[in-house]
């Protein structure tokens, strides 16, 4: 055979053998590649995931169980470590989704004082008689501040013990609070002189003041634990001197 036809053979051989070298190394720099492409990705994904537990926990159920624990331990009673279990959030989470400890606090008063007027707003509002709401209200005071309840205290007036002089947030809710009280008072009083109820010389206003006094001191007497039907006693005693 001539040696021409061994050319073309010898020459795919040659190409054959070179041929892994070309394959490993475009093989290398495709892997190259790609991991250039995963690690940008990895990177881009990491800065893109949230931090913490995403938002799905409910809020308001968060802001009442650490109202729970503001309410039993006081302010500065309160660690973190307390609200994070109470709340069963993250740090991340509650710094998320409240901002901080503070914050928080405030939160839970709000929640704390718009119940409260709330209920007032039942109590004292123009569907009942005047005296029969006043004496609803006093009431539920007397309830409240008998047993454990009243052993417990009252979040608002521990909180201005507390806090009222040096925290003008708080200082401003508790006010807030006892203003929009003592307006609710005296316009349950002056529908009850309206009406032809209250006693002679008993102005609403200045008789709604005394109630709110009244109702904050038995806070702090129910404290110590006396007896709901001395409680009740006076309330009565209180009420009685205002109406006819």
């Amino acid at each position: 055979m001539p040696a021409s036809d061994f050319r073309l053979p010898l020459e795919c051989a040659g190409w054959l053998r070179r041929r892994p070298t070309r394959l490993a190394h475009s093989c290398h720099l495709q892997f190259k590649t790609d991991q250039s492409i995963y690690t940008a990705m990895t990177r881009q994904s990491a800065m893109q995931l949230p931090r913490g537990r995403p938002r799905g926990f409910d809020t308001e159920a968060a802001v009442e169980r650490a109202m729970g624990v503001f309410w039993s331990r006081g302010y500065h009673g309160t660690a973190l470590p307390d609200l994070l279990r109470a709340t069963k959030l993250s740090r991340g989470s509650l710094y998320a989704a409240f901002g901080d400890k503070h914050a928080l606090f405030l939160r839970a008063l709000d929640r704390y004082i718009a119940d409260a007027l709330a209920r007032m707003d039942v109590e004292l509002g123009p569907r009942h008689a005047p005296v029969d709401g006043l004496r609803t209200f006093l009431a539920g005071y007397v309830e409240r501040t008998s047993g454990a309840s009243g052993r417990r205290g009252c979040l608002l007036v521990a909180t201005a013990m507390e806090l009222a002089g040096h925290d003008g947030d708080v200082e401003g809710r508790i006010g807030g609070f006892f203003k929009a009280m003592e307006a609710r008072l005296a316009s349950a009083l002056a529908r009850a002189k309206a009406a032809g109820e209250l006693a002679a010389g008993i102005e609403p206003a200045s008789a709604a003041r005394i109630l709110v006094c009244f109702v904050e001191g038995l806070r702090v007497v129910g404290k110590t634990g006396p007896a709901r039907t001395a409680s009740q006693a006076t309330a009565d005693a209180l009420l009685d001197r205002f109406i006819r």
